[in-house]
């Protein structure tokens, strides 16, 4: 079973029945400890099957154009490609991957609010004509550089912050679309529909109302202008858990029957990005220093512990400057999983866990309980698939974690169930029997 950091070459380990996501840890942990202790992801691309089969049952009538920013790998990619979902890209370089894949331009969208002419020329270039633009300055932009550009307005909703004091807002009032409508009209830019986003971090579907009757006046103020509407797009946010999906459903289909009836000519298209990837992925990192600190330091966030009780700092190979970049923007809510076989009477210490930058920064878990850990421990953290997969770290001597990727027999069947043929795929995927299975009570070194 072997990981390749270069995924142009990626396999992925078919597992029977025999064989779990946990064997599959055990093994390269058992790898990584003899061989360097470097961190690693495992990624379920099963996982994703199941995703799709969920949009698939909760939402068929809106077709999911994955934001391929949030994990570019290409396997991820070819599976998607291969379950029919569309695109949005931010880049050139993104727009390159996908095409490489064979997938029709009319598949992918153009999504950065900020577009480098060069990347507006290129997606010109290879006919990736659908594109969101949100001000008078961009829509120029693309009047000059893209003559058969079909544009989505992107509107701006009451939740576009995602609740963080000082975020940057993207999209456009209701009032000032007008006023493009209208930069539209002269420039002979074709607008063909809208756009808004929620935020993954709103926690009110009623939102979806609100902006689903602001796309509503676009698409009627741009019939006055004598464009034809035929596209909607709602967005991402979604974050994977199935009553969040089946909650916006609830709200958003009875006004999609209203507002955009079936056979209206709108097609209704959605960005998901996290709800795809993030469950799918786990990350393995290893405990490279320790140290102990006052209880005092952890006396608020955690549970209480009688004070003349440890309290300790670990130091993982990989932090914010690798795959928990995203930690600089959002909070990590999740705990590891301590991957060696604890004690059932196992005592818990006010513990932090940082990056191996030993910069200010570089904090990933601010206060938690865990056993006591070692040099040498692993660290198991979940739902890993979103913004972390991306580039290396900006320190040389840390490496950027190698993928391992597998799938079950039945999450591959279902693939094949959905239209993949053998041949555009089986090339990549290899069998992993059960007797490579590790027991319960294999044990692996933990020291440096």
């Amino acid at each position: 079973m072997k990981g390749f950091i270069d995924d142009a070459n990626y396999s992925v380990g078919l597992l029977d029945e025999g064989t779990n996501l946990g064997n599959v840890i055990d093994n390269y942990v058992n790898e990584h400890t003899l061989t360097g202790k470097s961190a690693f992801f495992v990624g379920d691309l099963g996982k994703i099957v199941k995703r799709h089969s969920q949009w698939q049952s909760v939402v068929a009538q809106i077709k999911p154009f994955y934001t391929v920013r949030c994990n570019s790998t290409p396997a991820v990619l070819e599976v998607l490609a291969a379950l029919g979902t569309g695109f949005a890209c931010s880049s050139k370089n993104e727009m390159s991957l996908v095409q490489e894949l064979g997938v029709s331009p009319e598949n992918i969208i153009y999504i950065s609010p900020c577009k480098q002419v060069s990347q507006i020329k290129y997606a010109a270039k290879i006919g990736v004509n659908i594109m969101t633009c949100d001000n008078e300055i961009e829509l120029k932009k693309i009047a000059r550089n893209h003559s058969n550009a079909k544009v989505l307005l992107h509107l701006a909703t009451e939740d576009d912050s995602g609740g963080e004091e000082g975020s940057m807002k993207f999209g456009s009032t209701l009032k000032n679309c007008r006023h493009l409508l209208e930069c539209a009209k002269e420039l002979d830019v074709q607008i063909i529909g809208v756009k808004f986003h929620v935020s993954s971090a709103c926690k009110e579907p009623q939102v979806y109302v609100h902006a689903l009757s602001d796309a509503r006046c676009v698409f009627d103020m741009a019939g006055e202008f004598g464009f034809t509407m035929s596209m909607l797009d709602i967005g991402g946010g979604f974050t994977g858990a199935t009553f969040q999906l089946e909650e916006v459903n609830r709200v958003i289909s009875p006004l999609l029957d209203v507002y955009f009836p079936e056979g209206s000519g709108t097609k209704i298209i959605s960005e998901p990005g996290s709800y795809y990837v993030s469950s799918a992925f786990t990350l393995v990192v290893n405990i490279i220093a320790k140290k102990v600190v006052e209880n005092e330091k952890f006396s608020s966030g955690v549970e209480k512990t009688r004070s003349d009780e440890p309290a300790f700092v670990y130091y993982m190979n990989d932090g914010v400057y690798g795959s928990f970049a995203s930690k600089l923007s959002e909070d990590l809510t999740s705990i590891p999983e301590v991957h060696k076989k604890l004690k059932k009477d196992e005592p818990l210490f006010p513990s932090s866990l940082w990056g191996p930058s030993c910069d200010e920064l570089d904090r990933i878990v601010e206060r938690c309980l865990l056993p006591e850990l070692n040099v040498g421990d692993w660290l198991i953290f979940t739902n890993m698939g979103a913004d972390s997969l991306q580039e290396a770290s900006v320190f040389k001597d840390v490496p950027r974690p190698a993928v391992y990727y597998m799938m079950s027999f039945s999450d591959w069947y279902e693939m094949q169930d959905s239209g993949v043929t053998l041949d555009t795929m089986m090339k990549n995927y290899f069998f992993v029997p059960s007797c490579l299975q590790l027991s319960q009570e294999d044990g692996f070194p933990t020291e440096a």
